[in-house]
């Protein structure tokens, strides 16, 4: 094959994929450049670089926990501990460099050790039993929650450490801030996982029919277990980066993180009742959350009316999911 022939093909695959991805979110799109548009006009704030770049930050630890909710909620499972999984990793991170004088980099190997723990076990239980997600991972949930509380005393670790506060607060190339390097990476080991792996495939499959992905001869275990496991990774990484963001590990920190992992995966177009959703869809409905919640902020709207609001968000999402899956079947 001619350079010029490779040229072309890569030019067509790309412009594909474009157009593909404009067709599966062309929706959520138009709704997402409405609320930038309208919240330009109301807010001159809203669209400076600094306004844009805490935008991001703050979205970076909502898409890391909603990349594997995608994963989870496409299996049609779901995942509540990762808001507890964030304060534990925290603490415990926190805890670690301040009191007992650890580096930087033990502690957050055992901050993500505890995650990918809680994760493997929600994996476990979820694969080897029949106990269904939403009991077994609140249960894990209450259990990562009481143990942040155990730990702390219910009072916050500070932590001054110029390189643990980098991890969160920090910059890559002196412009981009390191939450959102982290995502970029997240995001393309995600994407290729659902897109360039059996595993992917294999978690399509076993969402949309798990009956007769098992005669198919897939290992619904092996397959069940891997979204779990990798939550509780991604929600220790959020855990880790926000209590770097904060100077501190808190054992509150992560309340109400599930759902808005959640929204993001739910309004980007997963179906809750598994096997279809699009990664791109989840970044763009994270996106809108965290304009959503930026937009209300810079409005001075109270921050309680946020829950409202995402709530509402979550009601319209499913109702449109299931006005799709209604037409489909005429």
């Amino acid at each position: 094959m001619s350079l010029q022939t490779e040229t072309i093909t890569k030019e067509k695959k790309e412009r594909n994929f474009f157009v593909q991805f404009l067709r599966e979110n062309l929706g959520i799109l138009i709704g997402f450049i409405a609320l930038c548009v309208l919240l330009s006009f109301i807010s001159p704030v809203f669209l400076s670089q600094k306004n844009i770049m805490n935008v991001l930050r703050q979205t970076s630890t909502n898409l890391y926990l909603a990349c594997a909710m995608t994963m989870v909620i496409i299996l049609g499972g779901i995942d509540l501990s990762v808001g507890a999984i964030i304060a534990l990793s925290g603490v415990i991170t926190g805890g670690l460099i301040a009191f007992q004088g650890a580096s930087v980099f033990v502690a957050v190997i055992a901050g993500l050790l505890s995650g990918v723990v809680i994760g493997v076990f929600n994996g476990l239980v979820v694969a080897k039993t029949t106990i269904p997600p939403f009991i077994v991972t609140l249960a894990t949930m209450n259990i990562a929650r009481g143990a942040a509380y155990v730990y702390t005393g219910g009072k916050p670790i500070r932590v001054m450490s110029d390189g643990f506060n980098f991890i969160g607060s920090g910059y890559v190339f002196n412009f981009l801030p390191t939450p959102v390097f982290y995502l970029i990476i997240i995001l393309v080991i995600s994407v290729l996982i659902m897109n360039k792996t059996k595993l992917g495939r294999h978690i399509y499959a076993v969402g949309g029919n798990r009956e007769a992905a098992r005669f198919s001869g897939i290992k619904i275990d092996k397959v069940l277990f891997f979204p779990y496991a990798f939550s509780g990774l991604m929600a220790a990484i959020a855990g880790i980066v926000l209590a770097s963001r904060m100077f501190s590990g808190q054992p509150t920190a992560g309340n109400g993180a599930e759902m808005d992992a959640i929204a993001a995966v739910v309004l980007g177009g997963t179906s809750m009742s598994g096997g279809s959703g699009k990664m791109g869809g989840t970044v763009i409905g994270g996106l809108v959350i965290g304009v959503l919640s930026n937009g209300l902020n810079l409005m001075n709207v109270d921050s309680f009316w946020q829950y409202i609001v995402k709530g509402v968000v979550i009601l319209i999402a499913v109702y449109v999911d299931a006005l799709k899956k209604k037409k489909a079947k005429f």
